[in-house]
């Protein structure tokens, strides 16, 4: 497993990879967990970014939330006193072919999975469907924000 650190303000980011094959720019992960933390008005963020592949992620969903199967984004709220980071687990497996279903970049839907995560992290449910309209907003509008700024 391979681990890169990037502080930017007080948002800190942790990026780890599950494997070798699959990357993502570490710079621009932390760039979007950063627009969304102070998009929402938070100005400190500790989360570890796991990108990962679909097998992987199946082994969390099936030890940590009781699924069997594989899916696209998991999160766990998990910070403590003690410095514990959150952690977003984006299946890049899946982001390949969602980006191909939906007619997107990679780039794109990899910053929609890392958005989705954050808000999860800071309160937004998708469970019933007000909120997962709600939710699917402000993913469409920091994913919109993201793509407009060059990096």
């Amino acid at each position: 497993m391979t681990i890169h650190k990037a502080t930017v303000s007080r948002v800190e980011v942790r990026v780890l990879r599950t494997s070798p094959r699959l990357r993502y720019s570490t710079a621009d992960a932390t760039r979007v967990v950063e627009t969304v933390f102070r998009g929402e008005r938070h100005r400190s963020a500790f989360v570890s970014l796991v990108f990962t592949t679909s097998r992987f992620i199946q082994g969390v969903n099936r030890r940590f939330l009781k699924h069997d199967h594989p899916t696209d984004v998991i999160t766990f709220p998990l910070r403590d006193s003690e410095g514990t980071p959150d952690e977003i687990y984006v299946n890049l497996d899946y982001a390949r072919s969602q980006a191909r279903q939906f007619g997107v970049t990679v780039r794109d839907e990899v910053r929609r999975l890392i958005v989705h995560g954050c808000l999860h992290l800071l309160g937004y449910d998708d469970h019933r469907p007000s909120d997962r309209k709600r939710m699917k907003e402000r993913e469409d509008r920091y994913v919109g924000t993201l793509a407009q700024k060059t990096f």
